[in-house]
């Protein structure tokens, strides 16, 4: 069975080696810890290590092949790789949850089965209703603090026109806290004025951008980021580190790491480019 847009809405509720291209492109940060690191697990989730707290972003946590295939019976069940560790391992990890939306590709079953009830979880107001069975979910409208840390929400756009407005709303994160890189989480969206806007106002050291060009309808416009997307966020913040993930784990993502790996190659970007595979683990300075 093929998921649609409506089913796609409904299902809501190995390390890299290092490669230099000319225009500040690289396969892995080599630097020293600094009390910031980013581990991709999967597709679009990640465990951000912060002011010695640790968030889970986004946990899609089910079997690979567990979900019907997006666009038809002919490809690859979701997801189409397994998890590089087992998903408890994945819950235990983090002290808090992150969530950009609720999504089945960025809160899945196993992920409200395997989290511990009483776990802190930030999201977006809209999803507050979908989250009833957690008993300490804070939504956050623009920013609050917590353990020091500060979260923002920014705005996202996830398509354009009419798509956008029929895959819901959905939020970006920026992390600060004095002494630290500030880590902006664009979230499912396409390179848009909201992002722009985030860049300008939080000036972030490193960009985590859901970079897999996914069409979840053969043939449609694209409702994350590719190639050119992820140019345009290069161009809008040339000082910051992208780090690029959602890629290569659905059959709906038809931007693969290789693929951007190419295009970026032959963008001219100032910006340093990490693609991690999944498990790795990136240090952020």
């Amino acid at each position: 069975m093929a998921l649609d847009r409506r089913t796609f809405l409904r299902t809501t509720t190995s390390g890299a080696m290092a490669l230099a291209i000319p225009g500040g492109w690289s396969q892995r940060a080599n630097a020293p810890t600094s009390g910031a690191s980013i581990q991709l697990i999967r597709n679009a989730t990640c465990i951000i290590r912060y002011a010695g707290k640790s968030f889970l972003l986004d946990p899609m946590l089910s079997d690979a092949g567990a979900i019907p295939a997006a666009q038809g019976t002919d490809r690859r069940a979701n997801p189409t790789v397994p998890l590089p560790m087992a998903a408890a391992q994945v819950v235990a990890s983090a002290d808090a949850t992150l969530l950009t939306h609720t999504h089945f590709d960025h809160w899945d079953g196993p992920a409200r089965e395997l989290l511990p009830k009483g776990r802190t979880l930030f999201g977006q107001p809209p999803d507050r209703h979908r989250l009833t069975d957690f008993t300490d979910v804070r939504p956050i409208e623009t920013s609050v603090t917590w353990e020091g840390i500060t979260i923002s929400r920014t705005g996202c756009q996830h398509g354009r026109g009419e798509t956008a407005q029929s895959m819901g709303p959905v939020a970006g994160w920026v992390l600060s806290r004095q002494g630290l890189p500030t880590i902006y989480v664009a979230g499912d969206t396409v390179w848009c004025s909201d992002v722009a806007d985030a860049i300008r106002t939080h000036n972030p050291d490193f960009i985590l951008v859901n970079s897999g060009a996914a069409r979840p309808i053969a043939n449609a416009e694209t409702i994350i980021m590719d190639v050119e997307d992820v140019v345009s966020t290069c161009q809008a913040a040339p000082r910051a580190t992208i780090v690029a993930v959602h890629m290569d784990a659905l059959d709906f993502c038809t931007l693969s790491r290789a693929g951007l790996r190419a295009g970026m190659a032959k963008a001219s970007v100032k910006s340093t480019i990490l693609i991690p595979q999944d498990g790795e683990d990136l240090k952020l300075a």
